[in-house]
């Protein structure tokens, strides 16, 4: 990547389907996986999922510091090496996104990410009255601890509320201005 060209962080939401008995083989699977990515350079983190109401869907949120990186990991030796031993185990879907998007996405669907503007405003109607209720009523109570510790307070709530709660209810609340109906679908990109 040249240089004077800035980096966007990259992240890519596999999902995967289980074989039926085999989730515990998967979960050891994964966690080999997992420690393998973290030793790339650019990994900035995975978080693993079951899907809600199902035993045999897995999610995988992967983060990258940027595409090339991420694309230099998904090429490997050592990936592909993993991905043959999950074979009859498992079967590996990708879709990739950058920035916010993962917060707009619909499960199972292929649709185009809503316009920057669009995630814009629906996060910050998300943020800012956490914000108010944070600043009022939780940040009072912090004062005498130290700023390290007073920092990782609002992350630590926040981020939780925003991914598990706040986001994916006004996601759907907002589903129809967010993807106005008639929409062009973009097929899905298939996993290597």
């Amino acid at each position: 990547m040249p240089e004077n060209e800035e980096s966007e962080p990259v992240t890519v939401v596999f999902t995967w389907d289980v074989k039926p008995g085999r989730e515990n083989d998967f979960e050891e699977w994964a966690e080999g996986i997992h420690r393998t990515a973290k030793r790339h350079s650019g990994h900035e983190g995975a978080t693993w999922l079951r899907a809600e109401g199902s035993r045999h869907r897995y999610y995988t949120v992967l983060n990258f510091a940027d595409q090339e990186r991420l694309d230099r990991w998904l090429d490997s030796p050592e990936r592909k090496a993993w991905l043959d031993r999950v074979d009859g185990i498992a079967r590996e879907h990708r879709q990739g996104t950058s920035g916010m998007e993962t917060w707009f996405s619909l499960p199972g669907e292929a649709v185009p990410a809503p316009s920057k503007i669009k995630m814009i405003i629906v996060t910050f109607g998300a943020v800012y009255p956490l914000s108010l209720v944070f600043q009022g009523l939780l940040a009072p109570q912090t004062q005498a601890w130290p700023l390290a510790l007073r920092a990782l307070t609002f992350p630590v709530i926040m981020v939780p509320l925003l991914t598990l709660l706040v986001m994916p209810g006004l996601s759907r609340m907002f589903r129809r201005w967010l993807y106005p109906p008639g929409r062009s679908q973009r097929p899905a990109r298939p996993g290597r």
